[in-house]
């Protein structure tokens, strides 16, 4: 089970919205976000309704001032509960669309990609088991994106610009 706070104003102030599960448009509940809480759990919040947009990968803590804290302004328009898995992890990534080409399967964090499985684009991939994150740098760093068990067919699936991708990791209750 999950929890998070938004917030109006910085610094938890404002007008307040919780939420404990999914929320595909957070606009009929506030005008601006600038603060966030999350009392439990992990989530996604998005930049646009519907799961669109930039994503911003939040743990429990205390976010004061969103633009300082995460690199997002005041447009916080949706959020996704991240259940844990605490089983097993596999991703199986491909090099071309539609699960074709060279194809590597991973099932522990991977902080450099292209050191390590000698792939420069990952163009498609399947999400067997655990819940992960892809991050457009190395080292967990730059835009990241969430996959859930599924199959993504296309890198625009998961919301991804482009198919570079520098690190993954896995979403653990350590994270």
């Amino acid at each position: 089970m999950g929890k998070i706070i938004f917030y109006e104003d910085r610094n938890f102030q404002g007008r307040h919205h919780e939420c404990i599960s999914d929320c595909t448009d957070l606009l009929p509940y506030f005008n601006r976000c600038n603060s966030i809480k999350v009392e439990s759990g992990c989530f996604m919040v998005y930049e646009r309704p519907h799961y669109m947009g930039h994503q911003f990968f939040l743990r429990r803590g205390e976010y004061s001032d969103n633009q300082r804290m995460i690199g997002i302004a005041e447009s916080i328009r949706s959020c996704r509960l991240i259940p844990m898995n605490r089983g097993t992890f596999k991703i199986r990534l491909y090099e071309h669309p539609d699960m074709s080409g060279q194809m590597q399967e991973v099932s522990d964090d991977c902080p450099n990609i292209q050191d390590r499985l000698r792939m420069s684009d990952i163009n498609s991939c399947i999400v067997v088991d655990g819940h992960w994150l892809l991050y457009d740098q190395p080292n967990y760093r730059g835009r990241n994106y969430y996959l859930r068990p599924g199959e993504y067919r296309r890198y625009s699936d998961w919301g991804g610009a482009s198919p570079r991708i520098g690190s993954l990791r896995r979403i653990t209750d350590l994270n």
